[in-house]
């Protein structure tokens, strides 16, 4: 008997399952479960795990997704997911991956001493962070 239950991933509704997992999975290094690679049948839930087979991220597959519109609260925010990064360096090199991969600026509080961080929207308009931490 568990004391406590156990989380097993986090799932992020999306209008493109596939779309943003791959975002994920690039920008993470993580991996498809198996039978969630690409070039099968394409799949409403998808979930990406790391390297030992823990789950990390899921994605539901909705009709309509109204993204945050954060910082203002008309749609607030919800949830977020945070990154660390152990230097400067790597958060400007981590920026640019993510903004390569398709994530979009919101927040650029870099000038920050405490916690330099960015702030972005991913593909579907969900925010996360990426910081020195």
């Amino acid at each position: 008997m568990a004391d406590y239950p156990q989380l097993l991933h986090t799932v992020l509704d999306t209008t493109d399952a596939r779309t943003l997992a791959e975002f994920y999975r690039q920008l993470l290094g993580l991996r498809y479960r198996p039978g969630d690679e690409p070039g099968g049948d394409e799949k409403d839930w998808l979930v990406l795990v790391d390297a030992a087979g823990a789950r990390k991220l899921a994605f539901q597959q909705v009709d309509r997704l109204e993204p945050t519109t954060w910082p203002d609260h008309t749609v607030p925010m919800q949830l977020h997911l945070d990154f660390t990064v152990p230097g400067v360096e790597e958060l400007e090199r981590h920026r640019q991956r993510a903004e390569a991969l398709g994530a979009r600026l919101a927040l650029d509080r870099t000038a920050d001493a405490g916690e330099p961080l960015y702030v972005f929207r991913d593909p579907s308009g969900h925010p996360f962070c990426i910081f020195v931490g």
